[in-house]
C-alpha cells in the first residue's frame, strides 16, 4: 500500500517538485511527449479517482441517511453510472484506488487495461487516452512504480479545487520541456487572471460559448470557475471547442470529463481553417488565445472561403486575421459576443488594413485592451484583449441598461498593471489581481452604460473612448497609445529655477572642497609634509 503523507508533508507538497521528480525517474525511459502523455494520463486517472471516491462516500452516507443499509442494494445504486451527476463514472478497472496498490511489474499492464476500460465506457470519458500508452513506453517496474506513487500525492484536496489541475500539468511541460511550446505552434496556457478579466468583460453566463482554439481546455475550466462564482450555475452554458494536436485534443477532453463540464469538442482533432468541426452553428460567447502571428495556416482552399467573403483574404503568412473573422463568422448575429488574445502586430500592421478598416467601418469592434507583459508562463511579451460585439446599438444586457455605442471604440492601456510579481516563478511573471480585473471591468460598463458621455470618457494614460472619424483620421489604426493621452510630467518644470537650484548646489560643494584641501593642507604641514 502507498505509503500516505503526512500533514507536514502535505503542506509542503509542491506541484513542480513532484514533477521534477517524476522527470528525473523517466530521465531515460521516454520521448518527452511521452512522458507528457504518461504524466498527463497518471494525474488524469488519479484526479477522476479521487473526485469518483468522493463522490461515492457521499452517496453512501446519502443512503445511509435515507434508510437504506442492505450492502447489495448500496452497492448497486453505487455502480449505476447514471447515478453520477458532474462526476464521470469511473469503471472499476480504472479506479486509482485499485491501481496504486497494484505491484510494480504488474503496473504497465494494468494501467493500459485501466485506459481501455475509461475508453469503452461512454461519451463523457471517450477519446480522452491514449491506448496502449503504458505498454508501448514499458517503464521498468520500479520506475513505474516509482512514479505511479509520486502521482499519488497530487490530490485536489491538497491543491485546491479552484486550480486547474491537469492544464497546469500542462503548462509545467511547456515550460520545463518546451515540448510544443514554439511561438509557431502557439502552445501558450492561458492563466486564471487573464481568463478572469476576459469572462469579466464577456459574462458568460448562459447559452452557448466557443472556443475555436481551445488547447488544454483550461479556458473552459477556469470561466466555469469564474460563472459559479458570480452566477452559480455553469450547467446554464454549452461548451463548445476545437483543437488540431491530437496529444492536446485529448487533453482537453480529459480535462473537461474531470470537471464534469458538459462538452463538444468535436468527433476528433482538426485545424479549425481547414475543417470546421462546428460548421453552420454560431454562438453566444466566444473565448480564445489562438496561437499568436501563427504562420502555417493557410490551404488554397481557403482563398473562397466564406468566412472573410465580406471583407478580404487574410495575410497567408500571418493567421491574425483569419482567427478574427472566423470568430466574427461564429457569433449570433445581433447579439453574439467575443474577447480573445491576439499579439499586438494586429493592431496596426499593413497588411491587413483593409480588413482591419472594414471591421470597424461595420462596427463590430468594441474594445481593445492592451495588456501588461510578463502575465504569460511561456513568453513575456505584451499582448492585445480584442472585444467584439455584434450589438452595440444599446438596451438591457445581463441586467445592464447600455447606451448606444455605434461609432465608438474603447481603448484601454494596461501596461503599468506590473506590480503584483509572481513568487517562485523560474522567471519573472506578474498577474492581475482580483481588484484589477474589477476596475477594468468597471471602466468597460461605465462606458457602455446609459448616460455616459463617450465623447468625454478618458482618464490620461489609462482609457479613452474614440470615434470612427478619428479612427480614419489615424488610418484606421487600433493602436491606443495613438488615442489615449500621454501625460507629460516635464512639461510643468521650471528648468531656469531647477538650474539656478543646481549650480548654487554646485558652488557650494565646491567652497566645502576648497575648505577641505586646505585643512589637509595645514594638518599635513604640521606633520612636516611639504605641500604645493
Amino acid at each position: 500500500m502507498a505509503k500516505k503523507a503526512t500533514k507536514k508533508e502535505e503542506k509542503n507538497l509542491n506541484l513542480e517538485s513532484i514533477l521534477f521528480n517524476c522527470r528525473d525517474y523517466l530521465r531515460s525511459n521516454a520521448t518527452l511527449n511521452d512522458k507528457r502523455d504518461l504524466l498527463l494520463t497518471l494525474v488524469f486517472l488519479r484526479f477522476i479517482g479521487e473526485k469518483f471516491e468522493d463522490a461515492q462516500i457521499a452517496m453512501r452516507e446519502d443512503c445511509i441517511k435515507h434508510g437504506i443499509n442492505d450492502e447489495a442494494v448500496i452497492e448497486a445504486f453505487l455502480n449505476s453510472p447514471a447515478r453520477y451527476q458532474n462526476v464521470a463514472y469511473v469503471p472499476e478497472a480504472a479506479r486509482w484506488s485499485n491501481l496504486i496498490n497494484l505491484p510494480a511489474v504488474k503496473l504497465n499492464g494494468a494501467l493500459d487495461d485501466a485506459l481501455q476500460a475509461i475508453d469503452d465506457s461512454g461519451e463523457a470519458l471517450k477519446g480522452c487516452v491514449r491506448l496502449g500508452l503504458f505498454s508501448s513506453i514499458n517503464l521498468e517496474a520500479n520506475v513505474a512504480k516509482k512514479v505511479v506513487d509520486e502521482i499519488n500525492k497530487i490530490s485536489h484536496k491538497v491543491f485546491g479545487e479552484e486550480k486547474d489541475l491537469i492544464g497546469r500539468v500542462y503548462e509545467y511541460f511547456l515550460k520545463s520541456f518546451a515540448v510544443n511550446a514554439t511561438k509557431e505552434d502557439g502552445e501558450f496556457y492561458t492563466p486564471h487572471d487573464i481568463v478572469e478579466l476576459i469572462a469579466a468583460f464577456i459574462e458568460p453566463f448562459d447559452g452557448t460559448l466557443y472556443d475555436p482554439c481551445c488547447g488544454s481546455g483550461g479556458m473552459f475550466v477556469q470561466c466555469a470557475k469564474y460563472v459559479e462564482l458570480k452566477q452559480g450555475d455553469i450547467k446554464a452554458v454549452n461548451v463548445y471547442g476545437q483543437e488540431s494536436d491530437p496529444a492536446t485534443y485529448r487533453l482537453a477532453k480529459m480535462n473537461l470529463a474531470v470537471r464534469g463540464i458538459s462538452h463538444h469538442l468535436g468527433a476528433k482533432n482538426a485545424s479549425t481553417f481547414t475543417n470546421d468541426m462546428h460548421k453552420g452553428l454560431v454562438f453566444d460567447y466566444i473565448m480564445a488565445n489562438p496561437p499568436f502571428n501563427l504562420k502555417k495556416w493557410y490551404d488554397d482552399k481557403l482563398s473562397t472561403d466564406a468566412r472573410w467573403a465580406d471583407y478580404a483574404l487574410p495575410p497567408e503568412g500571418n493567421a491574425n486575421y483569419a482567427w478574427i473573422l472566423h470568430m466574427l463568422s461564429k457569433l449570433k448575429v445581433g447579439k453574439g459576443i467575443a474577447g480573445f488574445l491576439l499579439a499586438n502586430g494586429a493592431l496596426g500592421d499593413s497588411d491587413a488594413v483593409e480588413i482591419r478598416k472594414k471591421l470597424i467601418e461595420n462596427d463590430k469592434v468594441e474594445a481593445i485592451i492592451v495588456l501588461p507583459r510578463e502575465l504569460f508562463y511561456t513568453t513575456d511579451i505584451s499582448v492585445t484583449l480584442w472585444i467584439l460585439n455584434q450589438n452595440k446599438k444599446g438596451g438591457l444586457w445581463h441586467d445592464r441598461k447600455q447606451r448606444d455605442r455605434s461609432g465608438e471604440i474603447l481603448f484601454m492601456d494596461l501596461r503599468q498593471w506590473t506590480d503584483n510579481a509572481v513568487k517562485g516563478e523560474q522567471k519573472k511573471k506578474v498577474e492581475l489581481k482580483a481588484d484589477q480585473v474589477e476596475r477594468a471591468r468597471d471602466i468597460y460598463f461605465k462606458w457602455q452604460a446609459e448616460g455616459t458621455d463617450g465623447a468625454n470618457y478618458a482618464e490620461p494614460e489609462l482609457y479613452r473612448s474614440v470615434s470612427l472619424e478619428e479612427l480614419k483620421e489615424n488610418g484606421y489604426s487600433l493602436v491606443p497609445s495613438r488615442y489615449i493621452e500621454f501625460v507629460d510630467r516635464d512639461s510643468d518644470i521650471d528648468y531656469n529655477a531647477v538650474l539656478t537650484e543646481t549650480a548654487s548646489t554646485v558652488s557650494d560643494l565646491l567652497k566645502r572642497q576648497k575648505k577641505n584641501d586646505e585643512t589637509l593642507r595645514n594638518a599635513l604641514k604640521q606633520l612636516g609634509y611639504e605641500c604645493e
